[in-house]
């Protein structure tokens, strides 16, 4: 590896398979399958498959809010998708999501099974679909979508950038670190001049918006996401941590935190999610102590 003040570009870029920190073995320049792997079926119509982090966090959250609003459609199969072991490159999954990224959804209940994938599209699909927490009046549904997409092309500057560069590069290079230290700030203050005078990102009624928004921003602001909190003096974002804790509040987004989660409490982890009950029986600490 080059020293990051003396690198120069290469006329034409080559793969380094050795260069890539954290995530160097998932990596690579090539879409597609690596491998044939079937993916499971659960007995409900939507079926999930996914992990538990920010942008699966933001669909298991709404369909919990869906079945906490009584949309007995909504019940889900979650199956866990381990992408650090590759799984995201097994044929069905590329099958249900060519882009290889979690979360995907499969929808069966129509007369032929629709996929779904991206984040962002997967909410707007379940909202459209349910009915649910996405006004129909057209100016609020506006500032909802606007909201929902301001996270969209904002997050990856926090996560691909700052949060690669600050947690998970094998080398911390000053410049990348500075550069999206700066405009996750900048994220921030917009969010909290906002807040400031709403108390959801779409107005005064809980939106898709605030869902796709909480497990990044939400997370980032209490200091849980990449131990960056004192680095970037999330407390000075008081509306932020306001709302943040407002929506942590919900039993949903408690129960939605809790899905295909590897990480953490044994007792928020819910690897797989196939009834409401699982909540009660299937959590880590129950499974571990049940072992003989």
């Amino acid at each position: 590896m080059s020293d990051a003040n003396t690198y120069t570009p290469p006329a034409v870029w080559t793969w380094n398979q050795a260069n890539g920190g954290t995530f160097a073995s998932i990596n690579r320049p090539i879409s597609g399958a690596t491998h044939e792997q079937a993916l499971p079926m659960g007995r409900h119509p939507l079926q999930l498959y996914s992990l538990g982090t920010p942008n699966g966090v933001k669909v298991t959250i709404l369909l919990e809010e869906l079945l906490a609003l009584s949309h007995s459609g909504a019940e889900y199969d979650a199956w866990l998708i381990r992408i650090h072991q590759g799984e995201q490159f097994g044929s069905g999954f590329v099958e249900a999501n060519p882009n290889s990224k979690i979360p995907a959804l499969v929808d069966h209940s129509g007369a032929a099974p629709q996929r779904v994938f991206e984040s962002g599209a997967i909410l707007m699909y379940l909202a459209e679909k349910f009915g649910a927490f996405m006004p129909a009046e057209p100016s609020a549904r506006t500032a909802c979508l606007s909201w929902l997409f301001w996270q969209m092309g904002s997050a990856p500057f926090l996560g691909g950038g700052f949060g690669h560069f600050y947690a998970y590069a094998p080398v911390k290079i000053e410049y990348a670190i500075d550069r999206y230290a700066m405009e996750v700030k900048r994220q921030l203050d917009v969010l909290d001049k906002h807040l400031a005078h709403h108390s959801y990102l779409a107005g005064e009624d809980y939106s898709i918006a605030d869902m796709a928004t909480w497990p990044w921003y939400g997370a980032l602001v209490k200091g849980v996401l990449y131990n960056a909190g004192e680095f970037l003096q999330v407390h000075e974002y008081t509306y932020v941590r306001r709302w943040a804790d407002l929506i942590a509040q919900r039993p949903a987004v408690q129960r939605g935190r809790m899905v295909n989660r590897t990480f953490g409490e044994p007792a928020s982890q819910l690897h797989e999610r196939h009834e409401a009950s699982d909540f009660e029986t299937q959590t880590q600490d129950k499974l571990q102590a049940a072992q003989p």
